[in-house]
């Protein structure tokens, strides 16, 4: 899998990638620790509020931004979005009232909201052969999983000898070196070949989103991710020191076996990809995840709720997680031309946290109000019907090389 990093531009990307997220981390730790310092007994509201604005604008400006991404250099518009990043981190430490926290964190996520789906969109232009970007989809994973591992650990380390101000430098850093790590590289910038007004382009990654029968299916299968996914994110705290009783160490163990899990099918999954095509796989992760729900309600029913039967569920549920989100990238490359491709990613980008913008609600209020097992059935429903709705959209026999014409749309 490391030999993909032997490509210089990749190399530099993928650092790029690297030091942004855990500059991100150390950003989300310092930013609980802001809001009780502004909100005190307020500041879980607060932070509510700031992640549904980060989702509002993640689903509300990556259209947007793919529309314009494919009118603009790349490499200049990665560049320029990891210094308005910048811009704001510097300024987090500053702010005196919470709604300067909730102004600079929507730009700072429309600024993500931008840049995430362009990252990913010239991954496949710089990778053109398909088993060398599933193995830089595989390391991409295994990023984002050592990030949740390691940024926690370094800003405990980190606030121990510093405020927790200190930390949005880090960020600031982080954000700054991945300008750096892009500038060092030339990104291909494929140009549009017909003119098109702003509609258009707008909504053009939407409608060939749509409009692709294994695009749809995706769709089906980021709702069950969420649904699982917001249940272990979600309700965790909950089940790990309400209902078990367990410490802080605790919380972070059941939260390492989540990622844990999804690292593990990461590093498995470019051989098992050589082997079986993308559905069939994407499809047992999502139906693994669907019986860890209802295993673990069942599990709660009969013989109540234990710590090793939580951290076994939890693996269950970052290997399944992994298994449909990994694969996904090259579903998309698959189903645009390299000009669409920014488009693309943005709506998938889109419509995968308007998923999460439904489950992470849910998940919490049927918590509250009803209590485990009823949220563990509701959530293990909501992520069935998803895979029925990927199984009803993505035919079996739809050819993986099967793609939407340049003049379709």
């Amino acid at each position: 899998m490391l030999g993909v990093l032997s490509d210089r531009t990749y190399r530099h990307l993928f650092l790029a990638q690297v030091v942004a997220l855990l500059g991100t981390g150390l950003a989300t730790m310092a930013l609980g620790l802001l809001a009780y310092d502004l909100a005190g007994d307020r500041a879980a509201m607060v932070l509510g509020t700031v992640f549904t604005i980060k989702m509002v604008a993640y689903v509300g400006i990556a259209p947007i931004a793919g529309a314009f991404a494919e009118r603009l250099p790349r490499r200049a518009l990665l560049v320029t979005l990891d210094l308005v990043r910048a811009a704001v981190a510097f300024a987090l430490p500053f702010v005196t009232e919470v709604w300067q926290i909730y102004i600079l964190i929507f730009f700072l996520q429309s600024a993500s909201a931008a840049f995430t789906p362009t990252f990913q969109a010239t991954i496949p232009d710089v990778l053109p052969d398909e088993a060398r970007y599933t193995k830089a989809l595989s390391l991409s994973r295994l990023a984002y999983d050592l990030e949740n591992i390691i940024s926690p650990a370094l800003a405990a380390v980190l606030l121990t000898v510093m405020s927790y101000n200190a930390l949005f430098l880090g960020t600031v850093v982080g954000f700054g070196a991945s300008a750096l790590l892009v500038l060092t590289v030339v990104l291909p910038s494929p140009k549009v070949t017909v003119p098109r007004g702003i509609y258009d382009r707008t909504t053009r990654g939407l409608r060939i989103y749509l409009a692709t029968p294994r695009l749809r299916g995706l769709l089906g299968l980021n709702l069950a991710v969420s649904s699982a996914g917001a249940m272990v994110l979600v309700n965790s705290v909950v089940l790990v020191r309400g209902q078990l009783g367990l410490d802080d160490a605790a919380l972070a163990w059941s939260m390492f076996a989540f990622g844990a899990g999804s690292m593990i099918a990461a590093l498995v999954l470019p051989r098992v990809l050589d082997r079986f095509p993308d559905r069939p796989v994407m499809l047992t992760g999502a139906w693994l995840m669907v019986a860890a729900l209802f295993g673990i309600a069942g599990g709660i029913i009969g013989l109540g709720l234990s710590w090793p039967l939580l951290l076994a569920i939890w693996l269950l549920i970052g290997l399944g997680n992994s298994a449909v989100l990994t694969p996904s990238g090259r579903l998309l490359r698959r189903s645009a031309q390299p000009e669409d491709r920014p488009a693309v990613f943005a709506a998938q980008f889109a419509l995968s946290h308007a998923c999460w913008l439904l489950t992470y609600p849910l998940a919490g209020w049927t918590m509250t109000a009803f209590g485990t097992v009823p949220a563990l059935i509701l959530l293990g429903g909501v992520a069935a019907f998803g895979i029925v709705a990927a199984l009803r959209f993505w035919p079996a026999n739809e050819s993986d090389n099967a793609g939407v014409s340049r003049t379709q749309f």
